[in-house]
């Protein structure tokens, strides 16, 4: 079941413009505020435009990742001469492409990309960046897929569905160099559940037994099916005893129109990230039942996502893009930041959502809004605990995930796929540039709130372990 868009749903692009271009004479640009602190207050100024699913070819200067703009117009790259903002770009590293078209999704979440560009982080390492929201996150998926895109907000199913060609996804070799955040999702049920429901799905069961005989299933919703608030949905139902694929109706609906759907009663709980959680809250409509991070503490959530193309061809731009996210997400952990942070992204072209309403979850205070009130440990992180690095057993985790819950057919390649999408070769090459010392790999097990345990080394003895499943 889909709940589908309003098709008036509006996506915004902010630009990280170079001299001659347009930019709105009331706010100055990010770059010229950037040199050795990150803590000033103010921030870049915003040109909006609108694209929405299938419309980002239609916006001036987009190109495929074929024919994204060389640096320096026809000079080869070791002609480049770095932005003037750009002191720490050497020649030999200067990124073969300048100007970057980045997507964003209305999560909490896509703040690294954010911050990156509007603390002129990106220009810092020779980027020209573009931020474009877009509507849902197949819009986002087909935009990166066919060049309007080169680098995206993604739910890190996604690559590896696009890899694989799953679940309508056009098959579309896609790369993973680092992970954008830990945490910080939740999922929300409607407040006629309170008190009877808290953190514990199997508290949910007999009502959705009641409902599935009278023959109205209750319908939970999720944000794209072989992403990470499917997976958190599925498996939340199914430690209840409840089978995401018998039981109920999964819907899929962009995050933020979560809200306005539970409003008028198209669901009864649904999955996302911050701040929609926190927004039903506010909006007196549901309340947390539980987190994601309560779930599976230090989760992978979001990723930086491109085109195994793009990542083959364009090496020292991918690794210029990291070396910002780095220094943006370092910006973000210091919890200090988390005010500005909020109100950076709660901008109309970002989140659209009061930053009142991003803050509290982004500093660890969760009110559950059912009278539980929580001071969380596990709140969003960017960079801390060796956050960013492209972790070879997610990626395994989701492959016995799509097995568990019959995406694949048969044992898929679970090693081979893993190193096919994650690349923490890149990683680690860019950051022994910037001479960063991360945390390194890691193959360590990965348990669960319902006493599960995820062993990478053996992920189909795990994949179908579970009693609850579909597989193929």
């Amino acid at each position: 079941m889909s709940v589908m868009p309003r098709t008036n749903l509006s996506s915004s692009a902010r630009t990280s413009s170079p001299a001659g271009e347009l930019v709105p004479p009331t706010r100055v640009s990010g770059a010229q505020r950037v040199s050795a602190s990150l803590t000033r207050r103010r921030f870049i100024a915003a040109t909006s435009g609108l694209f929405g699913a299938g419309m980002l070819g239609s916006l001036s200067g987009c190109a495929d990742s074929s024919s994204a703009t060389p640096a320096g117009g026809a000079k080869t790259p070791a002609e480049l001469t770095p932005p003037s903002t750009a002191g720490t770009v050497s020649v030999s590293d200067a990124p073969e492409v300048a100007d970057l078209k980045f997507g964003i999704i209305a999560l909490t979440d896509c703040s690294p990309i954010v911050i990156a560009h509007e603390k002129g982080l990106f220009k810092k390492y020779g980027i020209n960046s573009t931020v474009m929201k877009g509507a849902s996150w197949a819009a986002i998926r087909d935009s990166l897929t066919n060049g309007d895109l080169h680098a995206t907000h993604m739910l890190i199913g996604m690559p590896l569905a696009s890899t694989m060609g799953l679940l309508g996804s056009p098959k579309k070799p896609m790369v993973v160099p680092w992970l954008l955040n830990r945490n910080g999702q939740a999922i929300t049920l409607k407040a006629s559940f309170k008190g009877k429901v808290t953190n514990d799905p199997k508290a949910l069961k007999p009502f959705v037994d009641e409902a599935k005989a009278k023959g109205t299933p209750l319908t939970f919703a999720m944000t794209f099916p072989p992403g990470t608030h499917a997976m958190w949905m599925r498996y939340y139902l199914a430690a209840g005893g409840i089978h995401p694929d018998k039981d109920v109706s999964l819907a899929t609906v962009p995050p933020p129109q979560m809200v306005a759907n539970m409003k008028v009663d198209k669901m009864d709980g649904f999955c996302v990230g911050e701040p929609w959680n926190a927004r039903a809250i506010s909006d007196g409509i549901g309340f947390t039942s539980i987190t994601t991070q309560e779930m599976w503490p230090d989760h992978p959530e979001k990723v930086c996502a491109f085109t195994a193309e793009f990542a083959e061809k364009y090496p020292k731009t991918v690794k210029a893009v990291l070396k910002a996210l780095h220094e943006a997400s370092i910006w973000l952990d210091n919890l200090d930041n988390r005010p500005e942070q909020a109100e950076i992204v709660s901008a109309a072209s970002y989140i659209n959502c009061p930053k009142e309403i991003i803050l509290g979850r982004l500093q660890g205070h969760y009110d559950m809004g059912d009278g539980r009130s929580v001071q969380d440990k596990n709140y969003m992180i960017f960079h801390d605990r060796n956050c960013n690095y492209p972790q070879l057993k997610y990626a395994t985790w989701w492959l016995s995930q799509f097995r568990r819950w019959g995406m694949v057919e048969g044992t898929p390649d679970y090693d081979g796929i893993a190193k096919q999408v994650m690349r923490p070769d890149l990683y680690e090459e860019a950051m022994k540039e910037i001479g960063f010392v991360h945390g390194g790999a890691n193959a360590e097990p990965e348990k669960f709130f319902d006493g599960g345990v995820f062993d990478p080394a053996d992920p189909e003895k795990y994949a179908t372990s579970f009693a609850i499943n579909s597989l193929k």
